[in-house]
């Protein structure tokens, strides 16, 4: 297995025949509005530009995977990245919830239902809920999910998508064992309300808890996400977990 990653929350898995593109953001630097004007400085997002070999990733995906789209989240499927997914029609694994906006976009949608195990590839993947933050702020950010896939002869992979902390999320860690779990690591907030994703208290039990590597994304893309690589690297090598982690460049290759 290689993950690519590519910038933000957007990832490729490649295994065998297949190649797997995740929450694809694909328009250019600034092509979108900022997420917080207050808090944090007014900056147009994606706030980097994709890495310049991209297109060699695009040429060879075959199926994409979206944990939330509905409701502003641009930045796991914008504009750019859903016309490419129309264009293609290629089979999209989606949320249930989110399958009618897709398919208005002319996005060809698999949907999934949480803690179901559905046919993926010639494996299995099960959905869960995700929580984005906290309070009415988190209510208001809608329904998304992360994703466990099981592939054959490869390292199991958990995507856990934008959320907080969960009982459910220690659940797939320390039940379900992944091999691999991705992490939202950005910090991000809003102009009002907590974090919509985990603080570093909740990162750093998160890794605990993570039976294998944590690979640590959702960084230096988004001007509401404030948490940097360096902040994130010093913290974890603070908390004695740095061995556990891996911390990405854009357009970066992981060898699994």
């Amino acid at each position: 297995m290689q993950i690519r990653f590519v910038r933000n929350a957007t990832l490729s898995i490649r295994t065998g025949s297949q190649h797997i593109l995740v929450d694809p953001m694909l328009g250019p630097k600034g092509s979108l509005p900022p997420c917080a004007f207050f808090r944090h400085r007014p900056r147009c997002n994606p706030t980097v530009s994709l890495p310049p070999d991209i297109k060699l990733v695009w040429e060879t995906i075959t199926a994409g995977l979206v944990t939330h789209c509905r409701w502003g989240h641009f930045d796991h499927l914008d504009p750019t990245g859903s016309r490419w997914l129309a264009q293609r029609q290629l089979p999209v694994y989606c949320n249930h919830l989110d399958k009618s906006y897709l398919q208005r976009q002319g996005i060809t949608t698999i949907s999934l239902h949480p803690n179901q195990r559905h046919e993926f590839l010639g494996g299995s993947i099960i959905a869960f809920e995700t929580t984005h933050g906290y309070g009415v702020v988190g209510k208001l950010m809608g329904p998304g999910l992360g994703y466990l896939i099981e592939l054959p002869g490869e390292p199991s992979i958990y995507i856990s998508g934008d959320t907080v902390l969960t009982a459910e999320v220690r659940q797939v860690l320390t039940g379900l064992c992944p091999n691999i779990a991705v992490l939202a690591a950005g910090s991000a907030s809003l102009d009002v309300g907590r974090p919509i994703l985990m603080p570093m208290t909740e990162m750093q039990e998160f890794i605990r808890l993570a039976p294998g590597i944590v690979i640590a994304t959702h960084m230096e893309a988004l001007n509401h996400c404030p948490m940097t690589r360096a902040q994130f690297r010093e913290s974890v090598t603070q908390a004695g977990l740095a061995h556990k982690v891996c911390i990405p460049e854009d357009g970066e290759t992981l060898a699994t």
